[in-house]
């Protein structure tokens, strides 16, 4: 496998060093398609030429390298990117934005090619994954479990997890609502602020009457016996999602 890599850094002479180091990198094999010296110039040789992965400077006249990530994740198809830069402190940020690694200046060749050998990792288990049902990798007590999305009920917000409800059992997901509500609209719709639920799996919606909280809504769900609140927000969407 080789990896098409475009180097993202104001400076020619940061850009020149990487490209010696890329060279000096045995495995895997590695194409430089080009170099980029700022945001513009970077999106316009992936949407020229493609490429798998980009070795990306933060701190960049203009649009720097975090806005550009933000970016390179809308594609279709985006490409692999890791974060090199003088800075340490934007570790944190950069691994929201699901950067494969982040290595700080001056790099060395060992690091560099740790972060190839991970590129090159998780290329080969995404062309395993082409064909397999949407699913969510869940990490719990020290194992990776594979759990359909078609298999699950309802995703609710809950402290700083989600909870993954599927006609089993409950499992604990550690990432963002609204992030997997705008990644799986088509399998999901909001009922509330803290939970989705399977566009499938909606029976009916309810009128009920709290003693606390007075009139509202809840919605019943296939697999479980337990009604989920249904904000009068929300109200419309659920109400389609049941007749579709």
């Amino acid at each position: 496998m080789t990896l098409k890599v475009l180097i993202v850094d104001d400076e020619a002479l940061a850009r020149s060093r990487l490209r010696t180091l890329l060279g000096e990198c045995s495995e895997p094999r590695v194409d430089v398609v080009g170099e980029a010296g700022n945001a513009v110039q970077a999106m316009e040789q992936i949407q020229r030429t493609g490429c798998d992965l980009v070795l990306l400077d933060i701190h960049m006249p203009g649009v720097d390298g975090m806005a550009l990530a933000k970016t390179l994740r809308e594609l279709a198809a985006p490409p692999a990117v890791v974060f090199i830069t003088a800075y340490a402190e934007h570790a944190v940020q950069a691994f929201e934005l699901e950067a494969v690694d982040y290595l700080t200046k001056p790099v060395r060749r060992e690091r560099l090619q740790q972060a190839l050998q991970k590129v090159q990792r998780l290329r080969a288990e995404a062309a395993v994954d082409v064909g397999l049902p949407e699913s969510l990798i869940i990490q719990e007590r020290g194992r990776s479990e594979r759990v359909a999305l078609a298999d699950v009920i309802y995703l609710k917000a809950e402290l700083k997890y989600i909870t993954v409800r599927t006609a089993d059992k409950e499992h604990i997901f550690d990432g963002a609502l609204s992030d997997l509500e705008q990644r799986y609209a088509h399998l999901f719709v909001r009922v509330h602020r803290n939970a989705l639920v399977s566009r499938r799996a909606v029976r009916a919606v309810e009128k009920h009457n709290d003693p606390v909280e007075g009139e509202g809504w809840t919605v019943r769900l296939d697999g479980v016996e337990e009604r989920l609140a249904v904000s009068r927000r929300q109200l419309a969407a659920v109400r389609e999602a049941l007749v579709g």
